[in-house]
């Protein structure tokens, strides 16, 4: 199966480029911008690979949640070049990809999203698969939903944010911590493969973002309250 992946949700972005069982794959951190490198990489990929997008199967991205910005960004990719060449297209949960990504069983996966607040979900991976214990929400860490039992895993920069307040209120339940770990297209493709076998691509148009918090920012009265903060 030869797939393509975009994951653009964080400040990591990165796309990926199945063919078979071989990967290739580009990345950068860009703080501020590089939506300008998606496009040129899957230009790359493709001619180092000598395929087309046509002798694509399907493209994937991730879906979110993550920077409003980054996942439409991503979304809209996977749909323009989907439908010029007429190729399915799956949204994957970037909660998801990064708790694939952080490789353990048990995993509570969670990312920045700023204006005091955390996107969080876990998951427990039964052969590579994330099936959710705690679905995808946003909420201020101090409120952060608690996952059942201990020895689970802190993915994401979530756990570095707002002091520490997500480590705190999580406790005992978390054993380890890596909060560098940020969603790739490498954990999208995976994740993308065995969903496109079973048949869950879906015309390009249909294609949506997963965006879990419904607004960009706070308003004037809502950053007075918390201080005057992002």
């Amino acid at each position: 199966m030869n797939l393509l992946a975009l994951e653009t949700s964080t400040a990591l972005l990165s796309v990926a480029l199945c063919q078979g069982s071989d990967l290739l794959v580009r990345s950068e951190h860009h703080a501020n911008g590089g939506s300008d490198r998606i496009l040129p990489w899957v230009r790359e990929l493709l001619a180092e690979a000598g395929l087309s997008l046509q002798q694509l199967d399907g493209i994937a991205f991730g879906a979110g949640p993550g920077g409003f910005t980054g996942i439409r960004l991503s979304c809209g990719i996977a749909q323009g070049l989907a439908y010029g060449a007429d190729l399915p297209v799956l949204g994957v949960c970037s909660l998801e990809a990064l708790a694939l990504a952080c490789g353990g069983q048990r995993v509570y996966a969670c990312l920045d999203a700023r204006m005091n607040e955390v996107y969080a979900a876990a998951y427990e991976l039964n052969d590579d698969e994330p099936v959710a214990v705690l679905p995808p929400t946003v909420v201020a860490p101090a409120l952060a939903p608690l996952p059942p039992g201990p020895g689970w895993i802190g993915a994401g920069d979530g756990f570095a944010a707002y002091d520490g307040a997500l480590p705190l209120r999580l406790g005992a339940a978390i054993s380890e911590m890596k909060v560098d770990l940020l969603p790739t297209a490498k954990a999208v493709a995976h994740l993308a493969r065995s969903r496109f076998a079973r048949g869950e691509g879906v015309a390009a148009e249909l294609a949506q973002p997963l965006y879990v918090r419904d607004k960009v920012a706070l308003t004037t009265a809502e950053r007075l309250a918390r201080g005057g903060v992002r």
